[in-house]
Parts: C-alpha cells; sequence; structure tokens
C-alpha cells in the first residue's frame, strides 16, 4: 500500500526509532506515548486491522504477541504491560495497518479508555 504511513516505516522511507525487526515485523517507539514505555509493532505486510485478519496471517499475528513479550524485556518494560489493538477510527484506530501497542513502564489500571 503506497499511502500508508506503517508501510513506508516498515520499508525505510520514515524514519522512526526501530527497536526491532525481523524479515516479518518491525517494532518501534511511538511519536506520542501515552505512558514512559509505548512502543508499536507491526507486520509489515499491509493487513488494515485486526477485523481483516485471514487465515493465512494467524503464524504472523501469533509471532506479533510473542515477539512482543521479547520487545518488552529487551526495552527494559519486563513483564507488567498491555498489548493494545484497535479495530476501526471508532475504537481509536488513526492508522489502517494493523499495529499493536506495547505499553508498560508505570502502573496500568483497569478500566482503559
Amino acid at each position: 500500500m503506497t499511502d500508508c504511513l506503517f508501510c513506508k516505516i516498515a520499508a525505510g522511507k520514515i524514519p522512526a526509532e526501530i527497536v526491532y525487526e525481523d524479515d516479518d515485523l518491525v517494532a518501534f517507539r511511538d511519536i506520542a506515548p501515552v505512558a514512559p514505555q509505548h512502543i508499536l509493532i507491526i507486520p509489515k505486510k499491509h493487513i488494515t486491522g485486526p477485523s481483516s485478519i485471514a487465515a493465512e496471517d494467524e503464524q504472523l499475528i501469533g509471532k506479533m504477541m510473542r515477539v512482543a513479550g521479547t520487545v518488552a524485556a529487551d526495552n527494559g518494560i519486563g513483564n507488567a504491560f498491555r498489548l493494545v489493538l484497535s479495530n476501526g477510527a471508532d475504537a481509536g484506530q488513526l492508522v489502517f495497518h494493523i499495529h499493536m501497542h506495547i505499553i508498560g513502564g508505570r502502573p496500568l489500571h483497569w478500566p482503559p479508555g
């Protein structure tokens, strides 16, 4: 997708503070953090959002979950963090490329939002 902000970050066309990258995923610091630690993890494959996940994407999305724990540990977040995915504008999704927020570094309360 040529006009997708996150596709451009994944392709290296827009700079970001990358904290993890492999053949499938990129993780980078959020430019508007809501906590001391706020990292986004995205697949390099363009998927619009959670409701657009196809059966063929299940392994990739599972990898996002696993890598989120590694990214949290490697960036000093430890094992107390929240993973957030939003689906659609009414849920607060601003960039329509699936992305997982890794939020931590302070106590997180429930319910969110």
